[in-house]
């Protein structure tokens, strides 16, 4: 029984990200999709409700959890009882950050792993940011954020503009 986190602060959750955890369900035996909750983005919404938005679009999956989470990323995996951290990639520039964040986590905690999932095609564009910046220009994201998220999120928006 492998237990592994899926960090992030998913802001919002797009299908992209539940397509990871998925995917990690199948991989490991619990996954913990864990919300960061002192992100130095600047987010739209809250811990509570990115954790509510990332549970409801994952409630039919039996073996993933979401929680917050705080502090080191390896140090919250072990009090978790995760034996590896999943990242998803989607472009050479991601491989780039998580190859750099990978080592340096195995620096910290030589006995957690980095698990990296390629993006499945549908979504290997797709961005929290960028998801945003179309909604608040108009555009439609339907079928790259959970359903249930568009709307909380096209009323953020209008609510800052």
């Amino acid at each position: 029984m492998v237990t592994a986190m899926y960090p992030g602060s998913f802001d919002p959750v797009t299908l992209g990200h539940v397509d990871i955890a998925t995917r990690a369900s199948v991989l490991f035996s619990k996954v913990i999709v864990a919300v960061y909750s002192e992100s130095s983005k600047e987010v739209l919404f809250s811990t509570e409700q990115r954790v509510e938005y990332f549970r409801n679009a994952v409630s039919d999956l039996p073996n993933v959890e979401v929680a917050e989470f705080q502090g080191l990323v390896v140090e919250s995996a072990r009090q978790m009882g995760a034996k590896a951290i999943v990242r998803g990639l989607r472009s050479g520039s991601d491989f780039e950050y998580e190859f750099e964040m990978a080592y340096m986590n195995k620096k910290l905690a030589p006995d957690i792993d980095v698990v990296c999932l390629m993006a499945s095609l549908p979504y290997q564009y797709v961005s929290s940011s960028l998801l945003k910046e179309v909604v608040g220009l108009g555009g439609d994201v339907s079928g790259l954020i959970p359903s249930q998220v568009i709307k909380a999120l096209e009323s953020k928006i209008r609510s800052k503009s």
